[in-house]
């Protein structure tokens, strides 16, 4: 039977909300737009933890709450990276990488998640990491190539996805490092941990 994420039910293991209720505390943090792709991650992540064997509820979670803090303001994210003492390099990057460790340290504080590895799949899916969690593999795969995103090679992303997880996460993290590289951006030295593990030949 295949389980849509409308269908997931919370036990409240996980975290003291029913899913309508975390979906209301979601939709408060973000842009519609913004929670359109929440709600796309959400069905893929939880059509992939079906697929490969992860849980269906703890998908569903992380899928939700992995953009929390993407529309927080810059300087409450500045300030709590200082506070949180978490690594002080993410200083020298911007949004797009603070809002993962710092998705978890909210996803804690003001949503109860105590369970680490949801709190890992929230933390490392901007730029994954050297060893991922089969959840958190399954997050970082989902944010890629959820049904609103369009550019080039996000399909073939998606036919990896359904055969290969392993290789789906050393496509995207290629892709991802290559466009980085063409647009002369800097690059998170964590997105080259992942790198290394997921896509390098030895």
């Amino acid at each position: 039977m295949v389980i849509k994420s409308t269908d997931v039910r919370y036990s409240k293991d996980y975290i003291p909300f029913t899913r309508d209720e975390l979906l209301d505390k979601v939709r408060l943090q973000m842009s519609q737009e913004r929670f359109e792709h929440v709600l796309g991650v959400e069905k893929v992540a939880v059509e992939l933890a079906q697929q490969y064997g992860a849980s269906i509820e703890a998908a569903s979670i992380a899928a939700l709450i992995h953009d929390y803090a993407k529309e927080r303001k810059l300087q409450e994210m500045h300030d709590l990276i200082i506070r949180a003492n978490l690594d002080l390099d993410l200083l020298q990057y911007g949004n797009e990488i603070w809002h993962g460790p710092v998705g978890a340290i909210l996803a804690k504080k003001e949503l109860y998640v105590e369970d680490e590895e949801i709190l890992n799949a929230i933390r490392h899916h901007t730029v994954g990491s050297s060893e991922m969690s089969l959840l958190e593999q399954l997050i970082y795969v989902a944010d890629y190539i959820e049904p609103g995103r369009d550019f080039p090679g996000v399909d073939e992303a998606r036919k990896l996805a359904k055969s290969d997880l392993a290789k789906a996460i050393s496509f995207e993290t290629a892709h991802t490092l290559q466009y980085l590289i063409l647009k002369q951006k800097k690059i998170y030295p964590k997105a080259i941990e992942t790198y290394n593990t997921w896509v390098a030949k030895n």
